[in-house]
């Protein structure tokens, strides 16, 4: 209890106060703000504006809004589009954030799935009674025990421009079409995709096992059932496997979300000279940079408890949908005798 409440409750409490406060690391101690919720205005400040001009500068554009304690916010150029053939400006008050959590949102909305539609592919195979099975489910396990630190490293490597083993294996097909080599972490329209590759080889070993022992406890029994009224092998699998499978994949689809949603490690051992927050960084890794690069510490903290809340939101909503696919076969079973 004693350590729960030192390493967990008080750091947690300690960050929802700083949120409300302008406090630099290297102060003595935080700062009131005159308006407590500055931090979070900041964030949540959005602008559309016309651009009359076409010459007219952004900053003329957007302007400036005006808070309580006489702090103002600069509205930043954050996109730019058309609409019935005028032009217009999305601004906003801390472009970086927005950048990171879209960054961070799509790397979680192709990262996940893809994660659970390989892991169960492999988990179909892996349940096969085949000779010298063992040997491939625990070389498929493999990279789950290894530390996110050195996968992130490896795939550097491997995503090295010049001597990288990918581009390496590459050449015949960037030679035949007149292609340099990429930059995979530093090209903005790679570096996602590089990302999401990179997730899926560390997740595949633990969704596997967890999906795995969920097909070992599907009944052959209603396999057998099902050959007798003529059920076909996709018939059975979607009537039979991804039902009896469905709390296992709920498991991975919640915990997956949210360690997507929270990558970090491969981010800080993966920015290559030339990243800059304009290129779109994993929204934990603008938190760091935040407190213990620019030092501020309560911005970090709303910005932290933010992603906090986009994280609860999301799982909630996962959880909401849960009743309409995850099937619980002794709930069933209760509701039946009932």
């Amino acid at each position: 209890m004693i350590g729960f409440t030192v390493f967990t409750t008080f750091p947690i409490g300690l960050s929802f106060y700083l949120s409300f406060k302008e406090y630099n690391i290297l102060w003595d101690a935080p700062k009131d703000l005159e308006d407590p919720l500055f931090n979070y205005k900041k964030i949540f400040a959005i602008k559309i504006a016309k651009q009359d001009n076409p010459d007219e500068l952004w900053i003329h554009t957007l302007g400036v809004k005006e808070t309580e304690g006489g702090k103002t916010i600069r509205y930043y150029p954050l996109d730019e589009f058309k609409w019935r053939g005028d032009t217009y400006l999305l601004g906003a008050g801390d472009k970086f954030f927005w950048k990171g959590l879209w960054f961070t949102v799509r790397y979680a909305v192709f990262s996940v799935p893809l994660g659970l539609m390989g892991a169960l592919a492999v988990a179909l195979l892996l349940n096969q009674a085949i000779r010298g099975i063992g040997y491939w489910r625990t070389l498929y396990y493999l990279p789950a025990v290894l530390p996110a630190a050195s996968i992130a490293l490896l795939w550097f490597w491997l995503f090295a421009p010049n001597r990288g083993l990918i581009n390496e294996s590459l050449e015949p097909f960037y030679s035949a079409f007149g292609i340099s080599r990429p930059g995979w972490f530093t090209d903005p329209k790679l570096r996602l995709p590089a990302f999401i590759i990179m997730g899926l080889w560390g997740i595949f070993g633990a969704n596997t096992v967890i999906l795995l022992a969920g097909l070992k406890n599907i009944p052959p029994a209603l396999y057998e059932a099902a050959s007798i009224d003529g059920a076909g092998i996709w018939t059975k699998f979607r009537r039979i496997t991804i039902p009896m499978l469905s709390p296992a994949l709920f498991y991975n689809l919640v915990t997956n979300l949210i360690a997507a949603l929270q990558v970090f490690t491969q981010q800080a051992f993966i920015s290559p000279e030339g990243i800059t927050r304009e290129d779109g960084l994993f929204i934990n890794w603008l938190i760091y940079l935040e407190a213990f690069e620019h030092n501020h510490m309560g911005y970090a903290s709303a910005m932290g408890w933010l992603t906090t809340m986009l994280i609860i939101i999301m799982t909630i909503l996962v959880f909401r949908s849960s009743s309409a696919w995850v099937f619980y076969e002794g709930a069933r079973r209760e509701e039946g005798g009932a």
